[in-house]
């Protein structure tokens, strides 16, 4: 069949505004005002708490008006913008999240397992095209292949114990011990949570402060758990600390005054270590003469002993630290300490200006309970020189050359 010049010339030009029109921007109309009202959840598929056999699908999230996509379509790293809004559990793998338009539908990857409970978390976050976003709590469909109905819900808080701040956004894992399934959420802006339905049974709980956002915990993030049994659902203060399996150094000591240097450790320490003056050496170099140690305590307990000590404290007898620990009180949840890596040092012989001294303290622990000895050089700094003696540069008779009226000298012919 022949297609003559004029039709092929309006076919293409149908094809062109076709594709202008795919491409065409979503504006408001003219004169209206702008849209601020963020996206709104109408729908959710499946039902929530249904129990599902042999379920196939995708779980569904349906909006009020077309969603953005992101900057980047999702491709199972997890990474995109709207991977980052999902939380499917109890798989620990990336789930598969498509956009289509007004719906977000996740799968996991390796497919729905049989008789298992799912629960899918839709975080805040969701744009639309306008970039209005939303900030509704996180919505959450939870629903059964084939399992009975879960009943069960955790509750608890986290605490960055080390920051001394509640654990904002925190990673919460529930790892069931029946079966190893471990099941995730993310703590609010307050770090509290609450976890559920899930299935009955011994869970570990864990809080993570998940520094890279990237639903896991890596070696180096700090978190804390407990175990809870069938018969206790809440978890209390979780407080996250670094879980170092080395114990700490001694990174830098700098001089306060003549009798006082404060050490600085690479970790917090055991705040409930009572660190004997016996525990520490100071030696003045280079004959490694010893200095004698009176306390070294942290600056909470050092500050509230010394706040109010004369000068003549140096010809005081030695502080009872186990007593000064002891006066704190048990540190106990929710009471606990704020944690430290610097321990103040109190000697009994002023340091010498212009010495060297090699410090160490023996049996150090760190917050997770890692005893080392810390060793570290302290330098003390000379004096000052004294001022230049200041001089008379204007010589003897100048104040008898400035007086009014004085004659000046005359210059020899």
């Amino acid at each position: 069949m022949l297609i003559s010049p004029g039709a092929r010339r309006v076919a293409g030009t149908g094809l062109a505004l076709a594709v202008l029109a795919a491409c065409a921007k979503i504006e408001p109309p003219p004169g209206a005002p702008p849209d601020a009202t963020p996206p709104s959840l109408v729908a959710t598929n499946p039902d929530t708490l249904g129990v599902y056999p042999g379920f196939s699908g995708d779980v569904s999230f349906v909006f009020s008006e077309v969603i953005a996509e992101g900057n980047a379509p999702s491709q199972g790293f997890g990474t995109s913008d709207l991977e980052r809004l999902i939380i499917l559990s109890p798989t620990t793998r990336p789930p598969v999240v498509r956009w289509h338009r007004n719906r977000i539908t996740v799968h996991p990857r390796e497919g729905w397992q049989p008789d298992r409970v799912y629960r899918v978390q839709l975080l805040p976050g969701v744009t639309d095209l306008r970039n209005n976003r939303s900030t509704a709590a996180a919505a959450v469909v939870t629903f059964t292949t084939g399992a009975p109905r879960p009943t069960r819900t955790l509750s608890g808080a986290v605490y960055d114990w080390a920051a001394g701040r509640p654990g904002v956004g925190a990673l919460i894992e529930a790892r069931h011990a029946g079966d190893s399934l471990t099941y995730r959420m993310i703590a609010d802006s307050s770090g509290r949570f609450s976890l559920g339905p899930l299935p009955a049974g011994e869970y570990l709980v864990s809080g993570t402060l998940d520094q890279n956002r990237n639903l896991q915990r890596d070696p180096r993030e700090t978190f804390d758990s407990v175990r809870l049994g069938p018969d206790r659902d809440t978890t209390g203060t979780l407080y996250a600390f670094p879980h170092d399996t080395v114990g700490p150094r001694l990174q830098s000591a700098f001089v306060g005054d003549s009798m006082t240097a404060t050490l600085t450790f690479s970790q917090p320490l055991d705040p409930a270590q009572q660190v004997e003056p016996a525990a520490v050496t100071v030696r003045l170099l280079p004959d490694s003469t010893p200095l004698p140690v009176r306390s070294a305590l942290p600056p909470r307990i050092d500050d509230s002993l010394h706040a109010r000590v004369p000068a003549d404290t140096a010809r005081r007898a030695p502080i009872d630290t186990a007593a000064a620990q002891r006066a704190k009180g048990p540190l106990t949840a929710p009471e606990r300490p704020a944690l430290s890596d610097h321990l103040v040092l109190r000697v009994g012989a002023p340091f010498r200006p212009g010495g060297h001294y090699v410090i160490t303290v023996h049996g150090l622990r760190n917050v997770a309970g890692v005893a080392a000895d810390a060793t570290g050089a302290l330098s003390v700094a000379e004096p000052p020189p004294p001022p230049p003696p200041v001089t008379d540069s204007t010589g003897a008779d100048s104040s008898r050359r400035s007086r009014p009226g004085a004659r000046a000298p005359r210059r020899p012919r």
